[in-house]
């Protein structure tokens, strides 16, 4: 377990897989490790493209497709973000670093498999759950 570092989780929070996935994680976060931000979404909120952690996770069709960590000076975003959230939780969830040996670009295939489709398979919410 990394210990120390108070990470900022960006997500979007009108996704419901991204709404529960930041649930359990502040579930299983008992060291409090992690602050939570629903991004902007273009066109609900007015992002203006000034918002970096927004503007580098927005795809090419302006949804939010990718959810972000600022932690320790760096950004982490897609399976990163998620293993790095997972190396801070408590047992066993910290096991999940072991993806690491996975080459990035796998994990990120599978990563933008699951996001591209989220919101077809899970569906959205008309406001986020932490606003």
């Amino acid at each position: 377990m990394v210990m120390g570092e108070i990470g900022i989780v960006f997500y979007d929070g009108h996704c419901r897989l991204c709404s529960r996935s930041v649930r359990w994680v502040i579930r299983n976060d008992r060291s409090k490790r992690f602050t939570y931000s629903a991004l902007p979404a273009p066109g609900r909120s007015g992002l203006d493209g000034k918002n970096e952690a927004a503007a580098c996770t927005v795809n090419r069709t302006g949804e939010v497709d990718s959810v972000l960590l600022f932690l320790d000076g760096r950004w982490y975003e897609r399976s990163s973000a998620v293993l790095q959230i997972a190396l801070r939780l408590r047992f066993p969830w910290p096991l999940l670093g072991l993806f690491y040996i996975v080459p990035r670009f796998l994990r990120d295939a599978l990563y933008n498999l699951v996001a591209r489709n989220r919101k077809r398979w899970f569906g959205e919410h008309e406001a986020c759950f932490i606003s």
